[in-house]
């Protein structure tokens, strides 16, 4: 089922947007571990609405009620399963006869045969995101008694960039700056750009993308499979099931294609401690599919909000002829700035689970 993912920890998503509820079961993780649900309640309210000029005005408090899986604290083996009230939907902003360009309604309605749940987008909407980060946030807690930290921040936004995480060098402050940052860039200048710009699509009725850059460290060498298990194939699965995601790359990406040999190999050197590092990080610390010991680093493109105030073209099923749509209800300008834990969430998630599978999850490094 397409709401189910993992092969060790393995979790199901459910809900829709409009629905009373949505949610999260967690199958798989490693018992005995304690669970701080402040720290889980603070990396859910990174990616919560209605919080700030560049998020939409819908207000959803995003607390997750614990059902199962926790006893004093701790997991106890059984499936770990939280549930998130909607308490504030507006489903008279949705039709089901128009469908709204660049989102799934018209595939939906003909896949489903008319029964999807088109208010706010469903089942498909980034509000299941949600519960997403959730499991990301227990994740990265197992992962950081590991000594495994994850983060992210807005890389760009339109054409601003921000400075990139240091690809050899990466260190745990540099990540925790951008977890507890307004606005999750490295570079103050850049992130007043950004709102600068995203302020403008808003006030002309429109919307922008932009890509965030997520990065592992301390992530020991032989993590992942060739072939199907790769690193890189297991979480690119995971990032392109964030709604808007539409493009994901790892260490130098799409750059190595213009380049030579010479240029894109990161030649090996033994460290103070003895241990295999290498000089550049082209390669994203994944190297056949397997980690290498060096910072992961991926980077997830997002597109413009498909739900924006402009008039647009689109048909009426009803009546089988071309009209005009002019999107109602409250969304995003840019859905950048809140999908940083989501990227976060989704890293934390696949990573556990490919440790799980390498039976590596029981130590430290």
């Amino acid at each position: 089922m397409s709401s189910n993912i993992g092969e060790q920890v393995k979790i199901t998503i459910f809900g829709q947007s409009h629905s009373e509820a949505i949610g999260v079961v967690i199958d798989g993780l490693p018992p005995g571990e304690e669970i701080d649900l402040e720290r889980v309640r603070a990396f859910m309210q990174r990616r919560a609405p209605g919080q700030n000029a560049y998020s939409t005005p819908r207000k959803e408090a995003d607390e997750a009620r614990i059902l199962s899986g926790l006893f004093e604290g701790k997991t106890c083996g059984a499936p770990l399963c939280a549930m998130i009230e909607n308490t504030n939907t507006r489903s008279k902003d949705y039709e089901r006869d128009i469908p709204r360009p660049g989102h799934a309604d018209y595939t939906a309605m003909e896949k489903y045969n008319g029964a999807n749940d088109y208010r706010g987008g469903g089942h498909f909407s980034g509000r299941l995101t949600a519960p997403l980060c959730f499991a990301g946030a227990v994740c990265m807690q197992i992962l950081e008694r590991r000594g495994i930290y994850i983060g992210a921040h807005i890389a760009q936004i339109a054409e601003v960039k921000d400075v990139p995480f240091p690809p050899c060098d990466l260190e745990r402050a540099v990540l925790q700056h951008t977890a507890s940052a307004s606005f999750p860039t490295l570079s103050e200048e850049a992130g007043e750009q950004m709102q600068a710009v995203i302020a403008a699509a808003r006030a002309e009725g429109d919307s922008v993308g932009g890509i965030v850059e997520g990065a592992v460290i301390g992530l020991p060498v032989g993590v992942g499979e060739p072939m199907f298990d790769s690193m890189e194939s297991c979480l690119s699965k995971l990032l392109f099931s964030i709604p808007a995601v539409k493009g994901v790359e790892f260490g130098a990406g799409f750059a190595v294609a213009g380049m030579r040999g010479s240029e894109n190999n990161d030649a090996f050197y033994y460290d103070g401690e003895g241990l295999v590092r290498t000089k550049t990080n082209r390669h994203g610390g994944i190297l056949g599919g397997i980690s290498s010991g060096m910072p992961v680093l991926v980077r997830a493109a997002f597109k413009p909000t498909p739900s924006i105030a402009k008039e647009q073209d689109s048909i009426s099923f009803l009546n089988a002829e071309a009209c005009k749509l002019q999107v109602k209800g409250r969304h995003d300008p840019c859905i950048v700035p809140r999908a940083v834990p989501v990227v976060e969430a989704a890293l934390a998630l696949g990573v556990l689970d490919l440790l799980c599978v390498a039976g590596l999850a029981e130590r430290e490094f």
